[in-house]
C-alpha cells in the first residue's frame, strides 16, 4: 500500500477516497449504516463500528493518516468480522462488503471458502477494488456472493478509475428478495430540532458531550446530536422527513424513457424540459443507429408521454430522479415519475410513522 503508482501512495488516496465515500454514500442512503474495518499484519482491525452517522467515520479515517500499513492481509480474518457485525442487520436492507485491496495474496488461519459459504448463506455481498493485479480467490468470492456477476471485482487503472470503482457501489444494487418473504414495518421516529433556553446545557445520549441543541426522541425524549441515528436509549430509528425522501426513490427508480423515432418526431418541436429545439429531419440518408441512442434526439416517458432531449433525459435519471411531465401533471392520477400514481401503493402509510 505505500506503492507510489497512485499518488501520492496507494495508501492514502485510499484513505481520501474513503473519506469520500463515507460522505457520498450517506447522500445517497441517508437511512443506511456502515462500518469500516481495516487489514494488517495478519489480523482485522475494527476501525469503526456500524452506525448512521458520517462524522465519526470520518474522523476515525483522519486518525489512520498518521499510521503506516504493515505485514500481509487477511481476508478471511476480515470477512468473518464482517459478516459478524452484519449479523444483526434487518431483513428489510441489503449486507454489503466493499474492498479495497492492495495486495497480490491473503494470508489466511483456515480455509477461505468455508467463509465464501457461510458469506452465500447469510445473503452478505462482495465488491472488491483492487490496487495491483487481478487475483483469482477475489475473482471467485465476488462472483459467488454476486449470484455469479464478476462485474463487483474490477483492478483500477488509475486515480480516477479507483474513485469511479468506488463511488459505484453508493448505489443501492438491485434486491434478491425470498420466494415466501413477507413485508414488514420498520418504525421511525422523526423529531424537531431544538435549543435549550438561555444558557442551559445538557448532555446527549450518544456521545455524553455538554451541548445547547440537539434532536429529542420522539418515544422516550433522549437528546441525540445529529441525525439519521439510532436511539441510545430506547432503540428508535431517528431520521428527518428529507433523508425518507433521498432515499425512497432507490426503492421506486425511474422507468428508461424510450428512443422516439423519426414516424412520431412530428408530436414535439422542442423538450419538454428545458425547451430546447428538437433538430428538424433534413431528408438526407439516415445515419446507421447506435444501441440506446435515439434516431431523433429525443426520448419519451412511457408514463405521460412527452418528449425529452438527452440532456433532460440524464439529468432526470441520474440527479432529480423524477420525471418533470409526470411531475407537472394534473390530472391526478399520476403520482411521480415511476409509474406509481395516487391510487400506487407507495410504501408509506400517511399518518404514521411506519416504512415499508
Amino acid at each position: 500500500m505505500l506503492e507510489k503508482d497512485l499518488r501520492p501512495t496507494r495508501y492514502l488516496l485510499t484513505l481520501r477516497y474513503a473519506s469520500e465515500f463515507v460522505t457520498e454514500y450517506f447522500e445517497q442512503n441517508p437511512i443506511s449504516q456502515l462500518g469500516i474495518i481495516g487489514m494488517r499484519d495478519g489480523i482485522a482491525i475494527r476501525i469503526s463500528d456500524i452506525s448512521g452517522n458520517p462524522t465519526e467515520h470520518i474522523e476515525r479515517l483522519k486518525a489512520l493518516r498518521t499510521e503506516d500499513p504493515n505485514g500481509n492481509p487477511s481476508l478471511q480474518n476480515a470477512l468473518e468480522m464482517s459478516r459478524a457485525a452484519l449479523f444483526h442487520a434487518p431483513s428489510h436492507g441489503t449486507r454489503e462488503v466493499l474492498i479495497i485491496y492492495g495486495a497480490l495474496l491473503s494470508s489466511d488461519p483456515g480455509d477461505i471458502h468455508d467463509t465464501i459459504g457461510s458469506l452465500i448463506s447469510d445473503r452478505i455481498r462482495v465488491s472488491i477494488v483492487g490496487l495491483a493485479a487481478q487475483v483469482a480467490i477475489c475473482a471467485e468470492l465476488c462472483s459467488k456472493t454476486n449470484a455469479g456477476d464478476t462485474s463487483t471485482y474490477s483492478v483500477a487503472l488509475n486515480e480516477q478509475h479507483f474513485r469511479e470503482l468506488v463511488m459505484a457501489v453508493t448505489t443501492p444494487p438491485v434486491t434478491r428478495t425470498k420466494k415466501q418473504a413477507q413485508s414488514s414495518l420498520l418504525m421511525m421516529g422523526f423529531p424537531s430540532r431544538t435549543l435549550a433556553v438561555g444558557k442551559g446545557m445538557s448532555f446527549c445520549a450518544c456521545h455524553s458531550k455538554l451541548s445547547r441543541g440537539g434532536y429529542l426522541c420522539s418515544r422516550c425524549d433522549s437528546k441525540v446530536c445529529a441525525l439519521p441515528m439510532e436511539c441510545p436509549a430506547c432503540g428508535l430509528t431517528l431520521i428527518l422527513s428529507t433523508h425518507l425522501a433521498r432515499s425512497y426513490h432507490h426503492l421506486f427508480p425511474l422507468r428508461n424513457w424510450r428512443e422516439v423515432s423519426w414516424e412520431e418526431a412530428g408530436k414535439s418541436k422542442a423538450c419538454f424540459g428545458c425547451q430546447t429545439v428538437f433538430a428538424v429531419r433534413d431528408g438526407a440518408a439516415a445515419a446507421p443507429e447506435l444501441k440506446g441512442m435515439s434516431e431523433s434526439g429525443r426520448y419519451a416517458c412511457e408514463v405521460c408521454g412527452n418528449h425529452f432531449c438527452i440532456d433532460c433525459d440524464v439529468f432526470a435519471h441520474e440527479v432529480v430522479h423524477n420525471c418533470p411531465g409526470c411531475q407537472s401533471d394534473t390530472r391526478g392520477f399520476i403520482g411521480n415519475g415511476n409509474g406509481e400514481g395516487k391510487n400506487g401503493r407507495s410504501g408509506v402509510v400517511e399518518g404514521d410513522a411506519m416504512v415499508e
